[in-house]
């Protein structure tokens, strides 16, 4: 079970503890939010890309979108992102799971400036079913983002 890598992952930082399977699902914002009982915006959603043969994570607020332009500029190439049934085997988790802990070799993660609004975030932990309480030093770190990128827009009301 995927949750179980990720608990694996983090406890060698000493916060596997944290985590949280619930009863319900997670797999969506709106799902995930609705679960943890907080708002949204506050859900770090973690979305996979192939860039030029390359799997990279954007982990951005649940309140907006990929801004193609800004991802383009970033990337150096088009948003252009893995399709479900591509997720485990380039990521390491299904969809609805998928999150910045304990991913494929090679995998690269990014932080999008939209979390930076907030003290503490929700990233799935692997499952459509968990997620962990962070700040955003301890997602980075325990993420272990190579860096902040600039690569989304609000969400259209």
């Amino acid at each position: 079970m995927s949750v179980e890598k990720v608990r694996a992952y983090l406890s060698q930082f000493g916060c596997a503890d944290r985590i949280r399977v619930l009863d319900e699902s997670s797999a969506t914002v709106a799902l995930a939010a609705q679960a943890l009982g907080c708002e949204e915006k506050r859900i770090a959603k973690t979305m996979a890309f192939d860039v030029s043969g390359e799997t990279v994570l954007v982990v951005a607020a649940g309140d907006v979108k990929i801004d193609n332009a800004k991802f383009k500029g970033a990337f150096a190439a088009k948003a252009r992102m893995l399709r479900p049934d591509q997720l485990e085997e380039r990521v390491g988790y299904p969809m609805g799971g998928v999150c910045p802990f304990g991913v494929n070799e090679g995998v690269k993660v990014y932080l999008d400036e939209s979390l930076k609004r907030f003290d503490t975030v929700y990233p799935a932990c692997g499952t459509g079913n968990s997620a962990i309480r962070l700040n955003l030093e301890e997602l980075e770190r325990l993420g272990r983002a190579l860096g902040w990128v600039d690569v989304c827009r609000e969400a259209a009301v």
